[in-house]
C-alpha cells in the first residue's frame, strides 16, 4: 500500500507544484498583463488559509478519507480548466475569483494527503521510513514541477503546461480513492454543517471541531512549537525562492540561472532525506538544528561572490530544508490526536502556505533592491525560528 501511496503522492504534489507556475505563464501568455497573471497565482495560494481547516475536519470526520481526497483532486483539476478555458473570455476578476475557489482544496495535495500515511504505512514501527519518504516526494515534486511547467511551456505554451499538470492530478484520482479506511465505522459521513455524535455520544458541531483542532496545536508543546517555528521559517523560505533569480542575475547576469540553485536546494533536500529515511531519529532535535543549517546556508548565499558559491549555499540550504519538513511531519505524526490528524496537518500546511506567501510579498521589495538584503533577512527569519524551537535541544 505504501508504493501506490507515495506513487499517488508523488503525481499530486507534481501537479500541485506545477499549477502555479502554470497559471502563471498562461496568464501571461492569453493575457498580457503580469498584474492579472500574479493575481492568478496570488488567488490560487491565499485561499489555503481558509480551506485547510475546513478540509482536516471533513478527512477526520469521513470514514472513507481517500475518497474524500479523490474528489478534492477532482476539483482541484476542474478548477484549473475552469481557469484557463475562462481567461481572456470573461472578466478577469470573475476568473481570478474561480482560483480563489480552486486554492480552498490546495492543502489536499499537501497536509490532507500525509494525514493518511499512518494508514497506509503498514503499522507504526515502519511509520518512520514512511514518513522520510513522503517528504521526499516534496522534494521530488518540487523539483521537477516548475522544470516541467519550463519544458512544457518552451515547447508548447502555458495552456499545454496546465494539460500536464492536470493531467498528473487526475492519475492520481484513483489511487486516493483506494487509500484505507479510518477504523471509526461509527462517525460516517455527515453533511458539512450538520452535527454528529462523537464516540461519547455528544452533538459535535463543524465550529465544535475547527475549536478542537487548532486546540490540539495550541495546547500541545511539541506541536505549538513545531508549527510557529515552521511558519516563521518558511516566511524565510520564500526570501531564498524570491531572491534566486535576483541573485543569479546580479552574479551572472542571467536570472534564469536562479532556476539551477532552486534546483540544487531541492536535489539536495532529496538527498539529506534519503538518508533519514534510514531510521527513527530524535525528531524534535532534527527540526531545529535542520533549522539552523537552512539559515546558514541562506547567509551564505547573501555574501556570495560568485556564482559557484551560491551554488554551495544552495546544497547547504537544501541539505536543512529537507530534514526540517521530515521532521515536522514526524512531530506531527508522534503528536497529533488520531482522530485530528487531518485537522492537525491541513492547519498546518495552511498556515505555511500563508507565510510563505507574507514572506514572497515582503521579500519582493528587498530582492529588487538587494538580493542580499533580501537572503540576510531570509537567515534571520531562520535565527527567528530557532528561537521558537530552542527547546529542541532537550
Amino acid at each position: 500500500m505504501l508504493s501506490r501511496y507515495m506513487v499517488g503522492a508523488v503525481a499530486a504534489r507534481t501537479g500541485d507544484e506545477m499549477s502555479g507556475p502554470a497559471l502563471l505563464v498562461t496568464g501571461l501568455a492569453v493575457t498580457g498583463s503580469p498584474v492579472t497573471a500574479s493575481w492568478l497565482l496570488a488567488g490560487l495560494t491565499v485561499s489555503a488559509a481558509v480551506g485547510g481547516p475546513l478540509l482536516g475536519v471533513l478527512l477526520d470526520r469521513v470514514r472513507r478519507p481517500g475518497r474524500a481526497l479523490a474528489w478534492c483532486l477532482a476539483g482541484y483539476a476542474g478548477g484549473l480548466l475552469l481557469v484557463v478555458h475562462a481567461l481572456g473570455r470573461v472578466p478577469a476578476g470573475a476568473v481570478i475569483a474561480v482560483a480563489v475557489a480552486t486554492g480552498l482544496l490546495g492543502p489536499a495535495l499537501t497536509g490532507g494527503w500525509t494525514a493518511q500515511l499512518p494508514l497506509a504505512a503498514g503499522g507504526p514501527e515502519r511509520l518512520a521510513r514512511a514518513n522520510a519518504l513522503d517528504s521526499m516526494s516534496y522534494n521530488v515534486a518540487g523539483l521537477a514541477g516548475p522544470a516541467v511547467v519550463g519544458v512544457v511551456a518552451a515547447m508548447s505554451g502555458g495552456m499545454t503546461a496546465t494539460l500536464v499538470c492536470v493531467a498528473l492530478l487526475t492519475a492520481a484520482l484513483p489511487i486516493a480513492w483506494t487509500l484505507p479506511a479510518h477504523e471509526r465505522p461509527e462517525r460516517g459521513t455527515p453533511r458539512l454543517g450538520a452535527s454528529v455524535l462523537d464516540s461519547g455520544g455528544r452533538g459535535t458541531s463543524i465550529r465544535g471541531e475547527l475549536a478542537e483542532g487548532f486546540g490540539a496545536i495550541v495546547r500541545n508543546r511539541a506541536l505549538r512549537r513545531a508549527t510557529a517555528g515552521s511558519m516563521v521559517s518558511c516566511c524565510g523560505l520564500a526570501m531564498l525562492v524570491v531572491s534566486a533569480p535576483v541573485l543569479a542575475a546580479e552574479l551572472t547576469g542571467e536570472a534564469g540561472h536562479g532556476a539551477l540553485l532552486l534546483a540544487v536546494t531541492a536535489a539536495c533536500g532529496l538527498a539529506a532525506n534519503a538518508l533519514m529515511a534510514r531510521r527513527d531519529r530524535p525528531w524534535d532535535v532534527v527540526l531545529g538544528w535542520a533549522t539552523a543549517v537552512l539559515g546558514v546556508g541562506m547567509a551564505l548565499a547573501a555574501l556570495a561572490g560568485s556564482f559557484w558559491i551560491a551554488v554551495v549555499a544552495a546544497a547547504v540550504a537544501g541539505a536543512g530544508e529537507g530534514p526540517q519538513l521530515t521532521a515536522l511531519f514526524a512531530v506531527r505524526h508522534r503528536e497529533a490526536p488520531a482522530r485530528l490528524r487531518s485537522q492537525v496537518f491541513t492547519t498546518g500546511a495552511s498556515l505555511k502556505i500563508t507565510s510563505f506567501a507574507l514572506g514572497s510579498a515582503v521579500s519582493g521589495p528587498l530582492a529588487a533592491y538587494s538580493a542580499g538584503w533580501a537572503l540576510l533577512a531570509g537567515a534571520a527569519l531562520q535565527a527567528a525560528a530557532l528561537a521558537v524551537l530552542a527547546p529542541w535541544r532537550r
